[in-house]
């Protein structure tokens, strides 16, 4: 009967963590010009996930996003943006207009991915990861709009979420990145 329940309890064990991705680094996606980006590259480095959008009213936040990027990068941080068309059509472009956007307009050289969801039902697996405590062991959230700041820790881990309004260049998050 001891054997019985052993072997249950450690299938159990075994199926709840086959189903739950560790961190972050699990992921590989496809970044803005179609190739693979392995968040693998990017173990030990802090990284801010935003949903970000060409045509809302908080597009500014590009800017500030690569002074922070272009400030912190040496420091083992990084951003990964992902465009999504998911609040009122403020992303209609493809992947190559949001490239040129995002060069011409902002000088972004921090790494932009495929155009994705970031809710509903065909929400893309890395935000399923960010949202779902079932998957992330830390906390379920919602994406409430664009430019909503998911971050990080070197372990891959999540840390926490950051609404829209909250700057890129807020004390919050450039106290988070020199932390260690």
């Amino acid at each position: 009967m001891k054997k019985l329940f052993y072997l249950l309890i450690t299938g159990l064990i075994s199926l709840t963590t086959a189903n739950a991705t560790q961190n972050i680094y699990d992921f590989v996606v496809k970044d803005i010009y179609g190739s693979e980006y392995d968040f693998s590259q990017l173990e030990g480095k802090k990284v801010m996930i935003v949903n970000t959008a060409s045509k809302c009213g908080f597009t500014s936040q590009y800017a500030e996003m690569q002074t922070l990027y272009e400030k912190y990068k040496e420091k083992d941080f990084v951003i990964a943006a992902f465009p999504a068309n998911n609040f009122m059509n403020q992303e209609p472009g493809t992947n190559e207009e949001i490239a040129n956007f995002c060069t011409s307009e902002f000088n972004v050289s921090f790494p932009l991915m495929s155009k994705i969801s970031v809710k509903g039902d065909d929400i893309h697996p890395v935000y399923q990861w960010l949202t779902m405590k079932s998957k992330n062991n830390v906390m379920d959230s919602e994406v409430k709009w664009n430019f909503q700041k998911y971050l990080i820790n070197r372990d891959g881990s999540l840390h926490g979420v950051l609404g829209t309004r909250t700057s890129p260049m807020d004390e919050s998050i450039i106290n988070w990145i020199k932390a260690d």
